[in-house]
């Protein structure tokens, strides 16, 4: 493709990730399958320049604004190319040349924009802190709160984009293998610092370039989610539960634990995403996991199983303020006009009903990839509140190897600290029942 097609091909893509209400990469996997003889070099390019703009949305925005011009995607994208590449004037006018392998020519008023724009920069000194920070006005008080004289690194660190972490899956292979087999490829590859199965490449590449993908033995998984799964701590035989499995990710992770014996039951509300996770089930080498889709957080399938399960994973949802250097668009489809009182709601009533499951002297672990307080440690402060039968086991006790945690009892990730998306995960034990007196007559 020329310059002027691949522009033309990420414009297009970048706009029906716009126009489309659903999250980038369920948008750009769905472009890509429409466009499945483009050159991997080619699709490099599309993605990143996708990615560029979602990073710097709001700074792109505010220039926009700036100049009295409407904010759109092919706006941004002229902005992006003035002021994040330096191109002039002229340079972009030569690659939106028209015609049918090139984005339109351009107008009068946009050249004149771009020329306004010469010798400028992204940043600039009248941005507000939201946008000179791509955080949205409504998250920027609770992450405040959350950080204090952190708060700039932490969201600077977002910006970034995040390494390529995979879990290696022990029932097909083990690090040192996947260690040797990527190295022989000429893959850059070192083992993650705090996952024992975990491997990092420091940037993306075409996953065509990584075969053990295809036959199951490793799983792109961040860090942080991998560690959440280490904290179910589940063993070969014991009954567990993933009660928002969503696809299945974590599900995969603790059935190798269990190295397959046992029984782990992957829920969901979503049948969509369910059929997803028997499909990785089953290229992965899982034989222990079953799916089983709820009708709601208090489905009456929770009734008739409570108190059966060594283990519960509440991986609930929430507002994914901790992905966002990995989901860059997931910062602006976040913002709700109701603030954060529903998603709280929505996460107490599933957290609740879910405990129903633990079987006494069994586990729950409650985990987010929320960086906000209101959904983490005050969550789970409600929670034991209402469920004195619940204590927190602190993280020392949990994971004694597991240092550096951004809180002293739960495993809090940021990116800045861990090099992860913002991970947060509370273990909770439930008591066993008093054991019966027994009168010395008896005894």
């Amino acid at each position: 493709m020329t310059p002027a097609s691949r522009l033309a091909a990420a414009l297009d893509l970048i706009e029906e990730v716009d126009r489309v209400s659903r999250p980038a990469d369920a948008v750009v996997a769905a472009w890509f399958r429409a466009h499945k003889k483009m050159p991997d070099s080619d699709r490099g390019y599309v993605l990143q320049m996708l990615e560029l703009q979602l990073r710097h949305r709001a700074r792109l925005g505010w220039w926009l604004v700036k100049l009295g011009r409407r904010d759109a995607p092919r706006a941004r994208l002229l902005v992006w190319l003035a002021l994040g590449e330096g191109r002039s004037a002229d340079q972009i006018g030569r690659l939106f040349k028209g015609g049918k392998l090139a984005p339109e020519a351009l107008s009068s008023v946009e050249y004149g924009m771009l020329v306004k724009l010469t010798g400028a920069t992204l940043l600039h000194p009248a941005m507000p802190p939201e946008v000179r920070l791509e955080c949205p006005a409504w998250a920027m008080e609770p992450l405040q709160h959350r950080f204090g004289a952190d708060f700039e690194a932490e969201m600077v660190a977002m910006l970034e984009p995040p390494t390529l972490d995979l879990r290696v899956n022990t029932l097909k292979s083990n690090r040192d293998e996947m260690l040797r087999e990527l190295r022989a490829l000429g893959i850059e590859v070192t083992a993650t610092p705090r996952a024992p199965q975990g491997l990092r490449l420091p940037e993306s590449l075409p996953l065509s370039r990584l075969p053990a993908l295809k036959t199951g033995a490793l799983e792109i998984q961040d860090e942080g989610s991998q560690l959440v799964a280490e904290l179910v701590g589940a063993r070969p035989g014991q009954r567990v539960v993933d009660f928002c499995a969503g696809a299945g990710g974590k599900t995969l992770a603790i059935a190798a634990q269990m190295a397959n014996r046992g029984r782990i039951i992957a829920c969901d509300v979503s049948e969509g995403r369910l059929k997803r996770a028997t499909e990785r089930f089953r290229k992965a080498g899982v034989h222990n996991a079953e799916t089983r889709l709820l009708s709601s957080e208090s489905d009456k399938w929770v009734k008739r199983h409570k108190a059966s399960f060594d283990r519960v994973l509440v991986d609930a949802p929430c507002s994914g303020t901790g992905t966002w250097r990995r989901n860059p668009d997931a910062r602006w489809r976040a913002e709700d006009e109701q603030g954060l009182g529903p998603l709280v709601a929505l996460q107490a009533r599933i957290l609740t009903s879910a405990a129903r499951l633990v079987k006494p002297g069994g586990r729950l672990v409650y985990a987010t990839c929320s960086l906000l307080s209101e959904e983490n440690d005050a969550q789970v402060a409600t929670f034991v509140a209402a469920q004195p039968e619940f204590r927190v086991v602190p993280l020392a006790e949990v994971a004694p190897a597991l240092t550096g945690s951004a809180h002293p009892d739960y495993l809090s990730l940021t990116p800045a600290r861990h090099d992860t998306d913002g991970f947060f995960a509370a273990v909770l034990e439930r008591a066993m029942p008093p054991k019966p007196e027994v009168s010395e007559a008896e005894g």
